[in-house]
């Protein structure tokens, strides 16, 4: 720490009790001067030789026959106006950054000028501050944290301004420039110690980190940290992601419990302040500030209740990088009151913000393209697209596990990413078994809302085993997943199955556009009714009894790589699993076709139906599967 001594007496200031002070000397004092509730007994001479202000009220206070002086208004208290009284003594006074300030200002107040005298004490403070304080990162620092209690007179004398100017340059310098000791927890250097290593007769280079002043700014109040941080931002030396980092640092420090999620007590506005200030503060850049900070932000500010603005500023900012975030990070708990678990609300927001977001830049790259007579596809991958619909599928799975999460709330998220183009449905499957695991009392329409979401040519051979021996699916789904699969081992095309051919689309009353086939509301309830486990093992033995080539129905392997064999398999596929279909799991569903004279030819020449209605009312007892996990 920089110092400065003034003056070369001895200090024969004494005290007697708290509330007063003398100059031990022969001479009587000839003044007293009352500063608040301390009452200086002092000489005239030595004080007016140097002090304009102290002349002008000596002469009113002998005009008014009156030997004592009453201030009550000057900055810095009795300790301030000691020192500048010692200073008029020309006693020994030394000057440092934790008291320079309010000398200063009291210096100031008592209009001690060099018109005064010369070399009086408002030119020697400021040469001190000029020359070692403003030069000194800890010193700035800490005579910046002084400033606070001397308002307005540190800011009218512009030791504030100069403070923040010193430490935002220090910041904004080149690392490979900074030669101070720049943090106060560090260790010293070798060659502070006097121990300077050599390699080959080379000192070693330190490597300066770039967020080396991050801790030692974590020392001021928020309203200071504020103003450091605007006017570093305002310089534009320092990239965004040190300034992320560095309120990251401060909000860990000053809001206990943050980094868990959670307030440790403690005062609720000072805190509330804190974030807003913070989110005031934030970098403007994209990817400057982590989403997993942010989402730490947004959790305080609905705990603290800060403004309504500062909480849409954070959902605006997440829903940039939404695709930054984990499960863990969304799981904002309910507002106390409510039935739910988990506020699903602001999930929502984030996502809605994130597809504006996505869509506006896609409209903007549009614009540029077209601008630049450049021809692109319309429609391009998104990787970030594909990662928030995977968050949002685990988001789905967990907070599936709360049993007053609604039918509509699952819905409506989840169909805020169906238009994001993923290529598998497996995160999205295990969210609807989960949550058809915790809610078994909904009905079959609710079932057969939330099954509608997911896409079964997406799932993977190990969901798909799964799948089909889901006792909580419809039954339509257990086939579609069948149909798939076999056809998928047909064709051996990979994960990637072709489009539904019409004739099972016909099958399944739910994707049937175009059919000449009709269904009653019965027949609907049948394919939305949950088959049994004895249901889908029959089902899936006759499936893997089928044979597909040659003439009766096969397909010859060596054609399989033309696009005409790959039609047939889908016809042979399409043709048997409906007939499969037809003959061992719905012969009700025909049965009322016939009772009601809705069956057309081309049906019974394809389908061949049973009518035995023991088989159809015969409902064995299910055995019970867990879900994927």
């Amino acid at each position: 720490m920089k110092f400065m001594k003034l003056g070369s007496k001895p200090d024969s200031f004494q005290i007697d009790g708290y509330n007063f002070r003398y100059v031990a000397s022969d001479l009587a004092t000839d003044i007293v001067i009352n500063i608040r509730d301390v009452k200086f007994y002092l000489h005239k001479f030595p004080l007016l030789s140097k002090s304009a202000r102290l002349q002008k009220l000596v002469a009113t206070a002998n005009e008014e026959n009156n030997d004592e002086i009453y201030i009550q208004d000057i900055p810095g208290g009795p300790a301030a106006f000691e020192i500048c009284a010692k200073f008029c003594y020309g006693m020994t006074v030394t000057l440092n950054a934790y008291n320079v300030v309010a000398a200063r200002c009291a210096a100031e107040y008592l209009e001690m000028y060099e018109t005064i005298e010369k070399g009086n004490l408002v030119y020697k403070i400021d040469v001190f501050l000029n020359s070692s304080v403003f030069r000194s990162w800890k010193d700035s620092i800490i005579v910046l944290q002084t400033t606070k209690s001397l308002l307005p007179w540190s800011e009218e004398l512009k030791v504030v301004g100069h403070c923040l100017d010193s430490i935002a340059s220090k910041a904004s310098i080149d690392t490979s420039k900074v030669d101070w000791s720049y943090t106060y927890n560090r260790k010293k250097l070798p060659y502070e110690n006097g121990n300077d290593p050599l390699w080959n007769s080379v000192r070693k280079l330190q490597m300066v980190p770039k967020d080396w002043w991050v801790e030692d700014l974590c020392e001021l109040q928020i309203d200071l940290y504020k103003q450091v941080m605007t006017t570093i931002k305002t310089k534009g030396k320092v990239s965004g992601d040190v300034i992320g980092e560095a309120l990251n640092a401060y909000t860990l420090r000053r809001l206990p419990g943050f980094s868990k999620g959670v307030l440790q007590g403690g005062d609720v506005v000072k805190y509330r302040s804190l974030v807003e200030t913070i989110v005031q503060i934030l970098p403007t850049e994209k990817g400057s500030i982590q989403c997993s900070f942010l989402l730490k932000l947004l959790r305080a500010a609905i705990m603290l209740e800060c403004g309504e603005t500062e909480q849409q500023e954070l959902i605006r900012r997440i829903g940039q990088q939404l695709e930054e975030a984990t499960v863990a990070d969304l799981l904002f708990r309910a507002p106390s009151g409510e039935s739910m678990i988990y506020d699903v609300d602001i999930v929502q927001n984030l996502v809605e913000e994130f597809a504006m977001h996505e869509q506006n830049a896609q409209a903007d790259s549009l614009m540029e393209n077209e601008f630049q007579e450049i021809r692109i596809p319309r429609f391009v991958p998104d990787a970030s697209k594909v990662m928030v619909a995977k968050l949002v599928d685990g988001y789905l799975a967990e907070v599936s596990r709360d049993p007053n999460l609604s039918v509509s709330k699952f819905v409506n998220l989840a169909a805020m990413v169906s238009s994001f183009s993923r290529p598998s449905h497996d995160g999205l499957y295990r969210a609807i078994d989960m949550y058809l695991r915790e809610h078994p009392g909904i009905g079959k329409s609710e079932r057969k809302r939330i099954c509608r979401l997911m896409d079964c040519r997406k799932l993977s051979a190990e969901a798909c085993m799964h799948a089909v021996q889901n006792e909580r699916l419809p039954l339509r789904v257990v086939v579609q997943v069948l149909f798939f699969e076999q056809l998928r081992a047909t064709t051996s095309t990979g994960n990637s199955t072709p489009e539904l051919p019409g004739s099972i689309r016909a099958l399944i009353p739910g994707g049937s556009h175009g059919s000449s086939r009709s269904t009653t509301t019965n027949t609907e309830e049948d394919w939305d009714a949950v088959p049994t486990a004895e249901d889908i093992k029959a089902l899936k033995g006759e499936l893997a009894s089928l044979r597909l080539g040659g003439g009766d129905g096969r397909v010859d392997s060596n054609r399989d790589v033309n696009n005409g064999a790959k039609i047939n398999a889908e016809k042979v596929v399409a043709y048997k699993m409906k007939g499969l279909v037809m003959s061992k799991l719905f012969s009700k569903l025909w049965s009322s076709k016939e009772r009601n004279g809705e069956i057309s030819s081309s049906d019974t020449s394809e389908s061949p139906v049973s009518t035995n209605a023991d088989e159809t009312k015969s409902t064995p007892s299910r055995s019970r599967r867990q879900s994927v996990s």
